[in-house]
């Protein structure tokens, strides 16, 4: 509304209007499907029939199942590997794709290729690599490094750790961006004077890199906790629908989706695996946040 003035009057909630859309979406399909999950995981409801409250129930069945705990251990396990390979990984390939030499862009593209890649494409490949006849067992039993195939694919705990790698690889390029653009942020002064002092590579690295973009390493561990507390498609791809042999490489989210789906799926059981799910990415994001602040002072 024009005033006489011919100052531009807007009324108090003119900002809340263009709000509104995106506080509904965030709402319809973040806060009530969490929201709805809770409640269900104090209920017995199934697929097919809604349920009636049964407290704490669900919650002391995952704590008495074997599955879950299983499945616990994998997620953290996964966690435990996965997150400092892509801390650390990514940093040094980000510093190596920073040189300066011949052919230099042609790398950059390749690491970042993975990003891209469809996740089907990606199974696909993985398999025919890690299968008992692939190219990684071809590869070894022609050198002879073993007499009998590895059971990347066979295995459970081979097949947690095939997941792992295929981790790990597709998440090299994304996180790499992250360091380059932290890399670019650092005064370039300070190798220069660090070089004059006669530092060396490894020096300078660990003296100005390391620190300089700490606080990037802080957030790429906590994304990347994330990231492998909620891994499914890995273990999906390379283990099948049963999570590999005997299920013994399902993961927290696998296990959410063979306890809920189907016509007998248990939406109550499953939305309180979730919750546990959601409660233990919490407490490694409140870690997460934590030694961001230590760092900060």
């Amino acid at each position: 509304m024009e005033t006489d003035t011919g100052l531009v009057h807007r009324s108090w909630w003119t900002p809340y209007l263009f709000l509104a859309p995106g506080l509904a979406m965030v709402a319809l399909f973040s806060l009530w499907p969490f929201v709805n999950t809770v409640i269900l995981s104090f209920t017995d409801a199934q697929i097919l029939r809604g349920g009636s409250f049964v407290g704490l129930d669900n919650y002391r069945r995952a704590f008495a199942d074997p599955d879950f705990w299983v499945a616990t251990g994998n997620s953290v396990l996964y966690l435990v590997v996965v997150v400092p390979c892509l801390v650390l990984l990514p940093l040094a390939l980000a510093v190596l794709v920073r040189t300066n030499i011949p052919g230099i862009g042609f790398f950059r593209s390749a690491f970042y290729t993975p990003v891209i890649a469809s996740a089907v494409v990606v199974g696909l490949i993985w398999q025919w690599v890690l299968r008992s006849d692939g190219l990684v067992n071809t590869v070894f039993q022609r050198l002879h490094l073993v007499s009998e195939p590895v059971p990347f694919l066979t295995d459970s705990t081979m097949l947690l750790v095939s997941a792992m790698i295929v981790t790990v690889w597709k998440g090299l390029g994304y996180y790499m961006v992250f360091y380059l653009a932290a890399l670019g942020n650092v005064p370039a002064t300070l190798y220069e004077a660090a070089a004059l002092d006669g530092a060396g590579p490894v020096r300078r690295f660990f003296s100005i890199t390391v620190p300089q973009v700490k606080p990037m390493m802080l957030l790429v561990g906590t994304l990347s906790a994330i990231s492998a507390l909620r891994v499914f498609t890995e273990i999906y791809i390379l283990g099948g629908e049963s999570g590999g042999p005997g299920g013994g490489s399902r993961t927290l989210p696998f296990l959410i989706r063979q306890v809920g789906l189907g016509f007998s799926g248990e939406t109550g059981y499953a939305s309180a695996i979730s919750i546990l799910l959601f409660l233990l990415t919490l407490v490694f994001s409140l870690m997460g946040r934590r030694l961001s602040k230590g760092d900060e002072r």
